[in-house]
């Protein structure tokens, strides 16, 4: 699967869905975010099964400004709606791919239960 573009728009209908969803926040003039989307691109034709989207924070500054992005990139991975990871740098690929299986062994319930007592 390619990645997605995400907008304001279809953002809450892509991320609050089952299943994982990764995020690379960018922009056009960001050396860094250049180089990092080849290894983004290559992991999202390795992953049919993960949701790979983009969000150009140029166009789309009202998701940058409610995630709070300071510094691009900015990988984030979301599972099942919930926010599991995110963190400015781009990663080496086998550094991203590491992230995938870390995502992909979480226990949704346990994370849940984690963030509602934390909540209290």
């Amino acid at each position: 699967m390619a990645t997605v573009e995400l907008t304001t728009a279809n953002f809450d209908e892509v991320t609050e869905s089952d299943g994982i969803v990764l995020l690379d926040f960018w922009a056009e003039w960001c050396g860094p975010c250049k180089r990092f989307a080849p290894v983004y691109e290559r992991s999202s034709e390795k992953h049919s099964d993960i949701v790979f989207g983009k969000v150009d924070t140029e166009a789309q500054q009202e998701l940058g400004a409610k995630f709070d992005i300071r510094s691009i990139p900015t990988i984030m991975a979301i599972r099942d709606g919930v926010i599991v990871f995110s963190q400015p740098g781009a990663l080496p690929e086998s550094a991203l791919e590491n992230l995938i299986e870390q995502v992909r062994a979480l226990d949704m319930d346990d994370v849940r239960k984690k963030l509602a007592d934390h909540k209290h």
